[in-house]
């Protein structure tokens, strides 16, 4: 994991902060990182390469804001989006990763995964969906599965979104009353909410245990949720040696529409309009 010079401050330490990102900035800026997300789109779909992305993060600190920003203006078709649910009972006696296997990139795709196959060293240790036998065969064995989706062509990158605990509240709090935001915050939500120490123990463990020369992790600070965006979208294409595909000027044809009087109406069906 790449440190800064700064560099012993332990992460649940709060952030020094200059103020949050005005949104006119921070969305003139966005505009100019889409349009070289739709430059890095055109180059996996015309090399055939294969990218996977993980966000993984505590309850609150930014990870399906993050996925948002990136996913904005780019086809769902390139970037696909996989936010698993719970696994079923099938599920649970196969491999542990195997659910994951099938979501990975083919040529010329790009998966985001809001949350991944580190369920296990985060959520199911902390709230005791398994073992910790379980978990330390996983911390044991998932750097070298990495590395064989590496080596089959797959470019890995994986973030960590780190938020602060009074941060972490706020953002909980305000989905409370919420009535677009309530259904992000379920009982498990709220069990977990109050197990901050050894959800820390947890992400450090796995850290040290996942955190390679062939699929290291990358930490951004969440509590401006803006710059948060920014800065992980301008890495991620730091990450990615892609090319601008050059693309002939698009112009659009002549066609040729009858008057109304020379073609049949059909009796359309509007929805109201109150507004």
């Amino acid at each position: 994991m790449e440190k800064d010079s700064s560099a012993d401050a332990h992460l649940d330490e709060e952030p020094s902060s200059k103020g949050k990102l005005k949104r006119k900035e921070y969305e003139r800026e966005l505009k100019r990182l889409h349009v070289e997300l739709v430059k890095l789109q055109e180059w996996v779909r015309h090399e055939g390469k294969k990218i996977c992305i993980l966000f993984e993060g505590r309850d609150g600190a930014g990870k399906g804001g993050a996925i948002k920003a990136i996913t904005a203006r780019v086809s769902p078709r390139i970037f696909r989006v996989i936010a698993l649910p719970a696994p079923t009972e099938r599920e649970k006696s196969q491999m542990y990763i195997q659910r994951y296997l099938p979501h990975l990139p083919a040529g010329g795709e790009i998966v985001i995964f809001d949350r991944s196959w580190y369920n296990r060293a985060g959520v199911e240790r902390v709230m005791e969906f398994c073992s910790e036998k379980q978990v330390q065969r996983f911390l044991r064995v998932v750097p070298e599965v990495e590395k064989a989706i590496i080596e089959s062509g797959v470019i890995l990158i994986k973030y960590w979104l780190e938020v602060s605990p009074d941060e972490q509240t706020r953002r909980l709090e305000a989905r409370i009353d919420d009535g677009r935001k309530i259904w992000k915050l379920s009982k498990m939500d709220l069990k977990s909410y109050t197990r901050w120490d050894e959800y820390s123990r947890a992400r450090d463990e796995m850290f040290s245990a996942t955190d390679t020369s062939w699929a290291p992790w990358y930490v951004a600070r969440s509590d401006d949720k803006r710059k948060a965006r920014l800065n992980i979208i301008e890495h991620l294409l730091s990450r990615i040696p892609y090319k601008e595909i050059k693309r002939e000027k698009v112009k659009l044809p002549k066609r040729h529409v009858a008057a109304v009087s020379e073609r049949e109406t059909y009796s359309f069906k509007f929805i109201p309009e109150p507004h």
